[in-house]
C-alpha cells in the first residue's frame, strides 16, 4: 500500500502547483521558469515565494554536455534525463544530488552568480536561515534511502478508499506531509501549514479542518494540531487566529502598522475603533475536538482540550457580543474565515447566521464532550445557552425572503450567502425553514451550479466566479453544509454534495484553495496544495467508502 500510494501521489507532483519538498523541511523546490531545470525557494511565514530565493537555477548536466530535463517526480526524489542524476533531501535543510560519472550542476544563485560541481559520489547544498547554499560533498545514496523512508512511514498510514477516489486521496495525503512545518519555538512542534505557499503557520480554523482529515491515517498528528491552535489562549480565553514561529496572531496590535491602520479605519459601530481588535477564526472547536476523538480515544487529552474550549466559548459571548442582545458577533472580518465575503460590506460588528450555528454547535458537543470526560461536570448551561442562541438564530430568519440573513451594526445586509445556509448543522430548525434551505442548495439560481456549491449565490449581485467568498467553491463550506443537510434530515442530498465535492477536486486538478463554480477549475488567485481542501477530501474520500 505505501508503495502504491507514493507512486499514485507521484502522478500529481508537476513542481508547478505542488513542489517537491519534505516533511518538516522549508525547502521547496519548483519546476525553472525556463522548463531547464529547477529553482529553490524557502517557505517562510509572511514573505512571498519571490522574496524567498534561494537559487534560481539548478541545471543537470549530463556527461555529454547536453541539459538534462525532469523526467520523473516522486515524493523522494526528482529524476533528470534516463535516470541519469537524482535530487532528494539529506535532511530537512540539505538537498543531497547525485549522478552519472562526468554528470555535473549548473547553480545559479539570486545574486547572478554561477558555478559547477560534479556530481561523483553526490554533492549536497546547505540551506542556511539567511537563504545562503553551501556546497558540500555527501554520500548520495545513504540520504536518498533516508527520504525513502521517511515517505513510505508517511505513505503507510494513507487511508484505503474507493478505487476511483485512491489516487486523489494518496496525493492530498502527500499535500498533508509535505505542509508538515516545525515551529521551533515549540519545541518540536509540527504544524501542517495552510500551504507552504504563502500559508506557513498554523491558522486556527484551517487547523479544525486539517485534523478532521488527518485523524484517519494519524490521529496522534492530528491532535497535536489542535493541541497547538488551543495551547496560546489569551487572559479571557479567546483563541488566536494564528500560531507561527515568531509568536500568535490574537490582536490587531500584533499585525504589521500598515495592517493595523486598515483595520482601525475599518472601524466599528460599536466597538471602539481605536481600539485593538480580537483576532481569531469561528468556533468549530469541539466539532474538531469530537471528530479526532473518535477515531482514537484520549481521555487526558481531551479534559485538557476541553477546558480551553469552554474558555473560549465563554469568551465569544462575554467578549464579542459587542451590542449586548446575547448573539455575539464577528468584530472583524478575519475572524469569520471568511474575510472577503460580501456580508462585510457593510458596517461592523457582525452578527451572522453561521456564526450563531457554530455557537449553538459548539455548546451542545461540550455539554456531550463533558458528559463522558468530566461526568461532575455541570452541563446544563451549556444545553440552555444553545437553546437561547438558537432562538436568537431564529431572528435572522427573513420568512419573505426565505433565508437567513447577517446584520452589520445592526443593519441587514441582504447578500444570499452560503453563511445563510450554515444554520441547517443545529439540525433543530423548524421543519418548513430547513425544507427551504434544502430548497435553496438544489437552485440552478442560487446555489446548484454545475461544479458545486458556490460561496454566493449565483444570482446575487455581489456574486463573482473567481474572487474569494465571493462565488468560487471551497471544500469546506461545502462539506459543513453537507454535514448539515445530513443533520436537517436530508442524507442522500448530503451524500449528492459530497460526491460532487471529491468530483470537482479530482476534476479540479488536485485539492486547490478554492475552485470556479462553472469551470470546476482552480481560480486564478487560488493557491495549490492547498491542507484544509487535502485534509477533507481524504475526510470525504473515507466516508464515501
Amino acid at each position: 500500500m505505501m508503495t502504491d500510494a507514493a507512486a499514485l501521489a507521484g502522478r500529481r507532483l508537476d513542481l508547478v502547483s505542488a513542489p517537491f519538498t519534505l516533511p518538516r523541511s522549508r525547502v521547496l523546490v519548483f519546476r525553472a521558469d525556463d522548463g531547464e531545470g529547477v529553482r529553490v525557494h524557502t517557505s517562510e511565514y509572511e514573505r512571498r515565494l519571490s522574496e524567498s530565493r534561494v537559487l534560481d537555477a539548478l541545471t543537470v548536466i549530463g556527461a555529454g554536455g547536453e541539459v538534462l530535463p525532469v523526467s520523473d517526480v516522486h515524493p523522494a526524489r526528482v529524476t533528470f534525463g534516463a535516470a541519469a542524476a537524482t535530487l532528494t533531501f539529506a535532511d530537512p535543510s540539505t538537498l543531497s544530488l547525485g549522478g552519472e560519472p562526468g554528470a555535473r550542476v549548473r547553480l545559479r544563485r539570486p545574486d547572478g552568480h554561477v558555478e559547477e560541481h560534479l556530481l561523483g559520489g553526490g554533492i549536497r547544498l546547505r540551506v542556511a536561515a539567511d537563504r545562503a547554499v553551501a556546497v558540500e560533498s555527501g554520500g548520495h545514496c545513504a540520504a536518498l534511502a533516508a527520504t525513502e523512508a521517511i515517505w513510505a512511514d508517511w505513505f503507510a498510514k494513507c487511508p484505503s478508499v474507493r478505487d476511483d477516489l485512491q489516487e486523489m486521496t494518496a496525493f492530498c495525503w502527500w499535500v498533508l506531509g509535505a505542509n508538515i512545518v516545525e515551529l521551533p519555538s515549540l519545541g518540536d512542534a509540527r504544524a501542517i501549514v495552510p500551504s507552504k505557499i504563502g500559508y506557513v503557520g498554523l491558522w486556527q480554523w484551517d487547523a479544525y479542518f486539517i485534523a478532521v482529515g488527518l485523524r484517519h491515517g494519524d490521529p496522534e498528528l492530528a491532535r497535536e494540531q489542535l493541541d497547538i491552535a488551543f495551547r496560546f489562549p489569551q487572559p479571557d480565553g479567546q483563541l488566536p487566529d494564528v500560531v507561527h514561529e515568531l509568536g500568535v496572531l490574537a490582536t490587531s496590535d500584533d499585525l504589521p502598522e500598515s495592517d493595523r491602520a486598515n483595520l482601525r479605519r475599518a472601524g466599528s459601530q460599536i466597538a471602539d475603533p481605536s481600539a485593538p481588535v480580537p483576532l481569531t477564526k469561528p468556533p468549530l472547536a469541539a466539532w474538531a475536538l469530537r471528530k479526532v476523538l473518535e477515531v482514537e480515544d484520549a481521555p487526558d487529552y481531551a479534559r485538557t482540550q476541553l477546558a480551553r474550549i469552554v474558555r473560549s466559548q465563554d469568551w465569544w459571548f462575554a467578549g464579542s457580543d459587542l451590542d449586548h442582545d446575547g448573539m455575539p458577533e464577528y468584530g472583524h472580518p478575519y475572524s469569520s474565515g471568511l474575510d472577503d465575503s460580501p456580508i462585510f460590506d457593510g458596517p461592523l460588528p457582525t452578527a451572522a447566521p453561521d456564526l450563531g450555528a457554530y455557537l449553538v454547535q459548539q455548546d451542545r458537543d461540550l455539554a456531550s464532550l463533558l458528559v463522558k470526560y468530566e461526568p461532575d461536570a455541570d452541563v446544563e448551561r451549556f444545553r440552555a445557552r444553545a437553546e437561547t442562541t438558537q432562538a436568537l438564530l431564529l431572528r435572522m430568519w427573513d420568512p419573505e425572503r426565505r433565508r437567513f440573513l447577517a446584520f452589520g451594526g445592526g443593519e441587514p445586509q441582504l447578500s444570499d450567502t452560503v453563511v445563510g445556509l450554515m444554520p441547517l448543522l443545529t439540525g433543530t430548525l423548524p421543519a418548513p425553514i430547513a425544507a427551504a434551505l434544502r430548497q435553496a442548495v438544489d437552485d440552478p439560481e442560487r446555489f446548484a451550479l454545475p461544479w458545486g456549491l458556490p460561496t454566493v449565490a449565483a444570482c446575487d449581485p455581489d456574486f463573482s466566479e473567481e474572487r474569494m467568498w465571493r462565488g468560487p467553491v471551497w471544500v469546506n463550506t461545502s462539506m459543513l453544509v453537507a454535514e448539515g443537510l445530513e443533520a436537517s434530515g436530508y442524507p442522500e442530498r448530503a451524500r449528492e454534495l459530497r460526491e460532487q465535492t471529491v468530483a470537482l477536486v479530482i476534476h479540479g486538478g488536485g485539492p486547490h484553495e478554492y475552485f470556479n463554480p462553472q469551470t470546476g477549475q482552480k481560480a486564478r488567485t487560488a493557491t495549490t496544495a492547498f491542507g484544509w481542501s487535502a485534509a477533507l477530501f481524504v475526510d470525504l474520500a473515507v466516508q464515501l467508502s
